[in-house]
């Protein structure tokens, strides 16, 4: 069992981008959101740049190579060309994700038992650089096993399930995802991996991930960026701090 160390926050802005991208122009800034949330409390910032760029923009990765104090999460397709704009960036961190262009955002997680050599190869250069590899997966035990054997150091999981069953009312389903994810947070973390976790995490469903005792990074955007619209950004910020906190204890 992992001991109880802070759990750390990663504050994705990729939506902030989105904002902007809706007009055009430079406004809002998500350089400025990066900033604002490392002073709120953000352990990390993650940032997706996308195939499509439809919201981080290659500017902005290297606008926040610049500014950040805290460490940069890179969430990035496992592609060629996004291998070499990490290469040159060499972020502290590169999350493999998958990225389909008619999709909204990220669903569901990295096949990586079906594509475990390419992937081996793939992530070899980017730990040779001194990022850590993390990958995006479902909680599956398949998934994990196969993450570790190609030489990831961190895996996160996916929480999408768990908290759709949240919201929509489904309460069995939502139990069920839950004890899932407790039962491969503690199996990877048997396998020495790190375990981190994400998406569509809310102050209402943050709790119970927050107190497993094995993760040791959550990472959440989409809700923060619009729970800033009504309360701002560092109240948001700070609200999810505490709950995490909270949970921790």
């Amino acid at each position: 069992m992992a001991d109880a160390e802070k759990l750390r926050l990663g504050v994705n802005i990729d939506h902030v981008a989105t904002v902007r991208n809706a007009r055009g122009g430079e406004y809002p800034d998500p350089l400025r959101a990066a900033r604002i949330a490392e002073e709120a409390g953000a352990d990390g910032i993650t940032a997706h740049l996308r195939e499509d760029r439809r919201h981080i923009s290659d500017a902005d990765i290297e606008g926040l190579m610049e500014v950040l104090s805290v460490p940069l999460n890179f969430e990035m397709a496992a592609t060629e060309e996004m291998q070499k704009i990490a290469l040159r960036h060499r972020p502290h961190a590169v999350c493999l994700v998958p990225e389909k262009r008619e999709e909204r955002t990220t669903e569901g997680g990295l096949e990586v038992a079906r594509d475990e050599n390419r992937l081996a190869h793939f992530i070899a250069p980017l730990r040779e650089a001194g990022s850590r590899v993390s990958i995006f997966i479902a909680a599956d035990k398949r998934q994990i096993e196969a993450a570790n054997r190609i030489g990831a150091e961190v895996i996160e999981l996916h929480t999408g399930a768990y908290c759709d069953a949240h919201s929509e009312g489904d309460f069995a389903t939502r139990d069920e995802e839950l004890k899932r994810l407790e039962e491969m947070s503690f199996f990877a973390h048997s396998l020495g991996l790190e375990v981190h976790a994400g998406h569509g995490l809310t102050y209402d469903t943050v709790s119970p991930v927050a107190a497993f005792p094995e993760v040791r990074e959550l990472n959440i955007g989409h809700f923060l960026i619009g729970e800033a619209i009504f309360r701002g950004l560092v109240p948001a910020i700070e609200e999810m701090r505490r709950l995490m906190d909270e949970a921790r204890a």
